[in-house]
């Protein structure tokens, strides 16, 4: 963690080293510079600047759960399950982090939002390349979301890669089926591009491990984490409702989207389905 040093005048410390030949080693490490000149603004608002780096901010942290999100999958699939455990449970305390990104955005009246939402133009959060593989590895998966990448090859070879992989919670399953669980092979063999669909006999094998948890500490751990995975990500999707409508009511989303009327439809949808509904079985 980076923190300001103190005065070494005021308390008489060693000086420290303060003279380099080029850049400081933190700006070599951190690249602040480059970070904190990424803002250009397109409007005179004062507060199109909180809007633009409060964005910004979400795109960092995207980046970071998606590392880890994806350590937690090849953890799961080589078996490694405290790596996957270490991995899951930072993830949560980025999701919070994350999702206390609303807050700077969660007061918007419509008029300050008006203020500079014509800055935008077409651009909307639904053209987050990174935000997509974050909910490609949640198993809320659709080949036409890669439809605004194609001018992007790189970004759209990433989406493309991330579309065909199994994310987190199919790794998790096949780890149930390795170990004996009745996993059925629709879910197993499924088309990994398509969206995630609940699964009766998935149910019934969440509800066995909850069921025995002296047996099944481990497995029941993973669960959990998962679990809790899924409330952080429930709460994103609600606080980007709230802000969204605070912001905007129901008037039509920038570029194009349904805005409100969407996001309220997302909101009601839960990821690793089954153990939520489980839970009713045990």
């Amino acid at each position: 963690m980076s923190t300001i040093p103190p005065d070494p005048e005021a308390t008489g410390a060693a000086t420290p080293h303060l003279d380099f030949a080029g850049t400081t080693p933190y700006e070599d490490y951190v690249q602040a510079d480059v970070l904190t000149h990424l803002q250009h603004l397109r409007s005179d608002d004062p507060g199109e600047m909180v809007f633009l780096v409060t964005t910004q901010v979400m795109e960092l942290w995207f980046t970071v759960i998606v590392h880890e999100w994806e350590t937690a999958a090849h953890a799961v699939r080589e078996d490694r399950l405290d790596v996957a455990q270490d991995a899951l449970k930072r993830s949560l305390r980025e999701l919070e982090a994350l999702n206390a990104s609303w807050t700077p955005l969660a007061q918007l009246t419509p008029a300050q939002f008006n203020s500079y939402r014509s800055s935008l133009g077409e651009g909307s959060g639904f053209q987050s390349a990174m935000y997509r593989r974050m909910e490609f590895l949640l198993g809320d998966k659709s080949a036409s979301m890669l439809v605004p990448h194609r001018g992007a090859p790189r970004v759209h070879a990433e989406l493309e890669k991330a579309l065909a992989e199994p994310g987190l919670y199919d790794e998790a399953l096949a780890l149930l089926a390795r170990r004996g669980y009745a996993i059925p092979e629709a879910v197993l063999g499924r088309d990994l591009t398509k969206k995630y669909e609940p699964s009766p006999e998935v149910e019934a094998v969440w509800a066995e491990i909850y069921a025995n948890p002296d047996q099944n500490d481990e497995l029941v751990r993973l669960g959990e984490v998962l679990t809790d995975v899924g409330e952080l990500v429930w709460r994103w999707r609600n606080d980007h409702l709230l802000a969204t409508r605070r912001a905007m009511g129901s008037k039509t989303g920038t570029g194009g989207s349904a805005g409100v009327a969407w996001l309220e439809k997302r909101a009601t949808k839960n990821v690793f389905p089954e153990l939520w509904t489980a839970r009713s079985h045990v």
